[in-house]
């Protein structure tokens, strides 16, 4: 090998080293998080994975929630910025590692609640890339459930099938709030078919929850807070959204051109979660 070809390796490898360097020092952090207060002894934790809602009682902390694995200490930490108590329950929306992740981590010292549902997807592995620290919990329930702590009361209940099999829709009565998980997420719903989801049946349940509790407050699963009109509103797109789709798949359109529909008309980008589990399962559901 010539000294030219040599000098011109050893300078390449130096640049492509630079380049790793560079890279991986450039590498951004996991995204901090941050707490809002809602309402008053009412917050909410942002950033890293699911929203987590925060209720202060006089005997200790009562979380919806508890995003992923690695989120654990950032989660108590921020707690410990509006108050000293204890996390005693935590009341899981649905088993998805973004929001069920650090149960884990939590279970030595908070008791943790979900549906059966939620339970057994945790158990069965439903959700195949979730991590480690993805583990059932201990307390189940089937239709409904409810915590007394510190005076104060929050009722967890599952109505039926949306985003999952297992969704629970946690109710502040003394805030007039509800905590939503994925039944609510970004400008558009996502369904997990896998996990026993329907759109079809979202829009019922969303009709129960707003039948069902009196609430000016609407924590969803990812996104900012909002308020009853806010929530009709969305589930006034839902139904558009599954009626224009049901509209077009029954025309005889193809999976590839509903897929083109969906990130044309709302913007589910191709390699999204939505495209990958959405659209194959509403070209099954709608037809």
């Amino acid at each position: 090998m010539s000294r030219t070809h040599l000098a011109r390796l050893s300078a390449a490898a130096l640049l492509l080293t630079g380049c790793w360097i560079a890279f991986t020092q450039t590498q951004a952090p996991p995204p901090k998080l941050t707490t809002s207060k809602v309402k008053e002894d009412l917050y909410m934790i942002v950033g890293g994975g699911g929203n987590v809602a925060v209720y202060v009682t006089s005997e200790g902390v009562i979380l919806v929630d508890d995003k992923y694995d690695q989120n654990h200490d950032d989660i108590v930490a921020q707690v410990k910025t509006v108050t000293d108590r204890p996390i005693k329950y935590i009341l899981s929306t649905h088993y998805h590692a973004d929001h069920s992740g650090g149960n884990a981590k939590f279970l030595p010292t908070a008791e943790i609640i979900s549906t059966a549902n939620a339970r057994a997807n945790i158990v069965n592995h439903t959700q195949s890339n979730a991590s480690a620290g993805v583990a059932g919990v201990r307390v189940m329930f089937t239709d409904e459930s409810a915590v007394f702590l510190g005076g104060k009361e929050v009722r967890a209940r599952y109505f039926g099938r949306g985003h999952t099999n297992g969704d629970a829709i946690v109710y502040f009565p003394d805030m007039k709030a509800v905590s939503m998980g994925d039944l609510v997420s970004g400008d558009s719903p996502g369904i997990d078919y896998i996990g026993g989801g329907s759109l079809v049946e979202l829009v019922k349940t969303y009709d129960k929850v707003l039948a069902t509790y009196d609430f000016d407050i609407v924590i969803p699963g990812h996104g900012a807070v909002m308020n009853r009109a806010g929530l009709v509103a969305y589930r006034d797109n839902v139904v558009k959204l599954t009626s224009r789709a049901q509209e077009f798949i029954r025309q005889g359109k193809s999976q590839d051109e509903l897929a083109k529909f969906m990130d044309k008309e709302y913007g589910w980008a191709p390699g999204s979660t939505r495209q990958v589990q959405n659209v194959p399962g509403m070209m099954k559901e709608l037809k």
